[in-house]
């Protein structure tokens, strides 16, 4: 039987564990903190006897494999996400909201109706979309997401109040410093991907009820052996890649995966330590206006700008029944948690017309996602003879995403079950 020890119980570490398990393979599992799940995951602290989380993800309906895989260990998707068409609207109720028909028909009822934008901002978008699509969603790679737009035409109000919120939220990076390419490529599995691919998914549970936990219980009944609250340190790697001749796989963060193989594999480990990455603030607020019943949309788009960073907020207590609660979420986040709680607890009350908010908790995850910059060289997933890598920040077409994530686990699975099918027939 063939064995793989991984180290790294986020979600491409998860993604891979099963991937392998599946496959017959005997799977040893490492991770360094007591919780599986890395960047996405639960919190010890908790609001209305629910976990808050380390940030307030989205999925869309294009993810096929992160949906895939939660049924692989049992979950039902749609009880667990509140799926919604694709809707940019701002409490002003300007902006995009994409009725739930087919694919294009959707798309050009939205742009028609899009509410706050004159003839010239909707028949832009109308003719960047056929552009783009006649150009099979592809471009020069070295284009940021804005010179793409200045280059199909597309209005500025059009920018600001839809490309812009999508590009942050996709990529994490603003549309000035933002790699055209993959956001093409989001945009392309969205739109073209079929029913409900450009569909919002956000989670009616915490990050460890929507995946984690229950890919560890189904990994254990597999016969998995799971190791949690155990760092691998450098000299540790080095000697089970010296005493086995079994795959070793690196599923931690790209930082940590440079720590570990500077020895083993100098350039591989510069290349990770090299890359760039950028923030995402989570503030959570409670909202005890006197009647106040929550927001109108599940999901609500914000105006953004110098003194209000955040892009979002969601109701968490139509989604995890946590009445009165908001996340609100400052994508590309520049500012320290001490600046950003203020300024997003003002930019909400002046929004939304909230009066009574307090802070309940701040989350600023400092290197949350690869900065998505054009032409961005990103590592390979082979770093070594018997050593490999997964992970958002590996080389492939979707940005630092949970689908990018899955993937990545799923794949580098796939080529080395490949190899092994090779050797054993040669």
């Amino acid at each position: 039987m063939t064995s793989l020890t991984i180290v790294g119980a986020g979600w491409a570490g998860l993604a891979a564990a099963v991937a392998a398990t599946q496959a017959g393979w005997q799977v040893t599992l490492y991770e360094a903190t007591p919780i599986a799940g890395g960047r996405a995951r639960n919190l010890p602290q908790h609001f209305a006897h629910q976990a808050l989380d380390n940030g307030q993800h989205v999925l869309i309906g294009a993810y096929r494999d992160t949906l895939a895989l939660m049924r692989t260990v049992g979950l039902d998707p749609e009880q667990l996400l509140h799926r919604l068409p694709l809707d940019v609207r701002f409490a002003d109720g300007q902006g995009l909201h994409l009725p739930d028909w087919p694919m294009p028909l959707n798309l050009l009822a939205g742009i028609a109706h899009a509410q706050g934008w004159q003839l010239g901002d909707k028949a832009s978008l109308f003719q960047a979309c056929w552009r783009w699509q006649r150009a099979a969603f592809t471009c020069h790679p070295t284009l940021s997401v804005a010179q793409l737009c200045h280059n199909t035409g597309v209005s500025p109000r059009a920018v600001q109040q839809l490309i812009e919120p999508l590009c942050l939220s996709a990529l994490n990076t603003p549309s000035d410093q933002a790699s055209a390419c993959v956001f093409l490529r989001v945009l392309h599995d969205a739109l073209l991907g079929g029913p409900g691919s450009a569909d919002l998914l956000v989670p009616r549970v915490d990050l460890g009820a929507l995946l984690p936990d229950a890919c560890v219980s189904w990994l254990q009944a597999h016969g998995v052996h799971i190791h949690l609250n155990q760092r691998i340190h450098a000299n540790a790697l080095e000697e089970l890649h010296l005493s086995a001749d079994t795959p070793l796989l690196l599923a931690c963060p790209a930082w940590e995966a440079a720590r570990l193989t500077a020895k083993l594999a100098p350039t591989w480990a510069a290349s990770c330590a090299d890359l760039a990455h950028t923030a995402i603030a989570t503030v959570y607020l409670h909202c005890t206006d006197t009647g106040y019943a929550g927001l109108p949309r599940p999901m609500v788009a914000l105006h953004s700008g110098h003194q209000a960073p955040a892009q979002f907020v969601f109701d968490r207590g139509a989604l995890t029944r946590q009445p009165g609660l908001l996340a609100v979420v400052v994508s590309a986040c520049t500012a320290t948690r001490d600046e950003v709680a203020p300024q997003v607890q003002a930019q909400i009350q002046q929004q939304l017309g909230l009066k009574q908010l307090h802070v309940v908790q701040t989350v600023v995850e400092k290197r949350a996602t690869l900065a998505c910059t054009p032409a961005l060289q990103r590592p390979d997933a082979f770093i070594a003879p018997r050593l490999w890598a997964c992970g958002d920040y590996i080389s492939g077409p979707y940005p630092s995403t949970l689908e990018g994530a899955v993937r990545s686990g799923q794949q580098v699975v796939a080529q080395l079950r490949q190899m092994t099918d090779r050797q054993g027939l040669s």
